[in-house]
């Protein structure tokens, strides 16, 4: 009677095991069992086709590392601006931290931004706590054992990067004042002997800056400037 008894509470333990509990897709804990919860992200210009193609095989791959896929984000647009509907709304789950892992064909399907935003985009998604990684490009992997290698080496041509900016931003500058270019906003010319008559009227600064079609700032530098002789 004593075994009968131990083998059914046996069995009870064992059926109680066998339960997993349900978690929803919104969740960034494991499901089933352990299993990371994993996004794609897919981008194309304009041919489906080739976003379906991605997919299938981003989901294969998904499947044999054991990940669970809960979205799919999917733009057709260029990757040269950050404001594409699907991307935002990746980073905007990512922060909610509604996935473990974000999933791209190659980082240029990710970002054709640049070095140092690119940087910046797998950096965010680090400090949310997401790991991500570049199917074609393995090495591109938060997961992998050369992850600090691969952000320190980014972070060094994202450095470069801003250097050359700054340089070409430099020589354009002086390039363009040995031309005699006039640089930054061109001036706009104010009667300011009308800005005096309309003071010495008795109007307000407000009612000046109306009569002369510029804000009232510019009608008091003036002034200013005309009073101290310059």
């Amino acid at each position: 009677m004593k075994a009968k008894m131990r083998k059914s509470s046996t069995e009870k333990r064992l059926a109680k095991s066998e339960i997993v509990e349900a978690v929803p897709l919104n969740s960034s804990r494991a499901i089933n069992r352990g299993k990371l919860t994993c996004v794609l992200y897919l981008r194309v210009s304009t041919d489906k086709q080739e976003a379906e193609n991605q997919a299938v095989q981003l989901r294969s791959f998904a499947r044999k590392q054991n990940w669970q896929i809960v979205h799919e984000y999917c733009d057709h647009e260029s990757g040269a601006k950050s404001n594409r509907v699907e991307f935002q709304r990746m980073f905007t789950d990512a922060s909610r931290r509604k996935f473990d892992l974000l999933l791209f064909w190659s980082l240029d399907r990710l970002s054709r931004e640049g070095c140092l935003p690119t940087l910046r985009y797998l950096e965010t998604l680090t400090r949310y706590g997401v790991e991500w990684r570049s199917f074609t490009e393995q090495f591109f992997d938060s997961c992998g054992p050369f992850r600090d290698a691969v952000i320190s080496i980014m972070a060094t041509l994202a450095r470069q990067e801003r250097i050359r900016i700054s340089e070409r931003t430099i020589a354009g500058l002086q390039r363009a004042r040995a031309a005699g270019k006039i640089l930054g906003r061109p001036r706009r010319e104010v009667d300011v002997a009308k800005i005096r008559r309309l003071r010495r009227s008795g109007k307000s600064w407000r009612e000046v800056a109306r009569a002369m079609g510029v804000n009232s700032a510019t009608c008091f530098y003036r002034l200013r400037r005309l009073r101290k002789g310059r």
